[in-house]
């Protein structure tokens, strides 16, 4: 195992900004930006041996800081939406950023994801990186010290624990928004990928993607995901829920709250062989198809089209402040939030 450190350029102020690559014995490759303690690269071997890069990304701080629909970066303070881009926490009204058609808030405004993090290399297969929230950032009350550890074991499993605490009572949600696709980022839709999610339920949204409260059963329903299916199988159906969101990105209701980690589901690309199982503490999972994406250039010059990633990210679900039958992410002051998800990569063919 080994960390090896790059400059991977510069921030308009003039912040150097580093690219951190964990490497196994296999080869196996994490490679993590100091902007917006991004996931940049996943280099995994397909099933003939030959290295790919899995997810999508760029190449540049530059297309990171004016192109990026957070392709791989860590976000919070309070990842997906807030409806109304207002909270209420013990009886005091904190407006935040509406920058979702100037109505929600979406993943806090960017805060974490385009911002420097500081690094730390506690061992030779994690980089820790770290990063505090001033008080009133975006709206949100409390100065949150937060670290995110990625970890790289021997048998190819990305581990991301995150640590964060505020000083006071405040709502902390925490993701990371890697686009996957695991026959590579170059090799065109993820349609044809296999997905299986243990989820006997998921979140309906409005028009806005904002959650209408409660849950919907997913038998009998295209989002039914339970047994594993082509991801491109029923993305077009007749559904009220796809049509508004354009396809796939919902919020998956895993359990009803905080757990021990386990497997949540599992994606396959059969071109390249390339599976990957999902394990979370957390009770959501936003399954995302890459809907919007629209074909801005990506790594090498490559456009990132509709559909030509997907983001699994693991998370409390949506709009919590305002549902109190969600499980709850409302910390109290020196109260720690902890959470961890872990993607584990193999070959299929070797499975057998």
């Amino acid at each position: 195992m080994s960390v090896t450190r790059e400059s991977f350029g510069f921030m308009p102020d003039g912040t150097e900004i580093y690219k951190y690559i964990i490497e196994n014995d296999c080869g196996t490759q994490a490679h993590v930006l100091t902007l917006g303690a991004t996931l940049q690269s996943f280099i995994f071997a397909d099933k003939n041996g030959e290295a790919r890069d899995l997810l999508l990304g760029f190449d540049t701080v530059e297309d990171y800081l004016t192109k990026s629909n957070y392709q791989g970066a860590t976000v919070g303070p309070y990842c997906n939406r807030i409806g109304g881009a207002a909270i209420d926490i013990n009886g005091k009204h904190y407006e935040l950023v509406a920058n979702e058609k100037g109505v929600n808030n979406l993943h806090s405004n960017g805060e974490f994801s385009y911002r420097p993090w500081k690094a730390l290399v506690p061992d030779a297969d994690c980089v820790e990186m770290s990063y505090v929230s001033p008080d009133g950032e975006g709206g949100f009350p409390g100065e949150t010290k937060v670290q995110v550890v990625f970890k790289l074991s021997q048998d190819n499993k990305l581990s991301i624990r995150y640590h964060g605490v505020s000083d006071r009572d405040t709502y902390l949600n925490f993701t990371n928004h890697a686009y996957f696709n695991l026959n590579g980022y170059d090799s065109g839709e993820i349609l044809g990928h296999t997905l299986r999610i243990d989820a006997d339920a998921f979140t309906p949204v409005d028009a806005m993607s904002i959650p209408t409260g409660g849950s919907m059963p997913v038998e009998g329903t295209p989002f039914d995901f339970r047994t594993a299916k082509k991801i491109g199988l029923e993305i077009e159906a007749d559904h009220e829920q796809l049509k508004m969101t354009g396809g796939y990105d919902h919020n998956y209701c895993l359990c009803d709250g905080p757990r021990d980690l386990c497997e949540i589901g599992e994606a396959m690309a059969e071109e390249s062989g390339i599976k990957m199982n999902i394990y979370t503490t957390l009770p959501g999972v936003q399954f995302y198809a890459g809907n919007f994406l629209a074909g801005k250039t990506g790594k090498k010059g490559l456009p990132m089209n509709k559909r030509t990633g997907f983001c699994l990210e693991t998370q409390y679900y949506p709009d919590t402040p305002h549902r109190p039958e969600f499980p709850t992410c409302l910390f109290k002051a020196g109260e720690a939030y902890e959470s961890e998800t872990v993607y584990g990569f193999s070959i299929v063919s070797n499975e057998k």
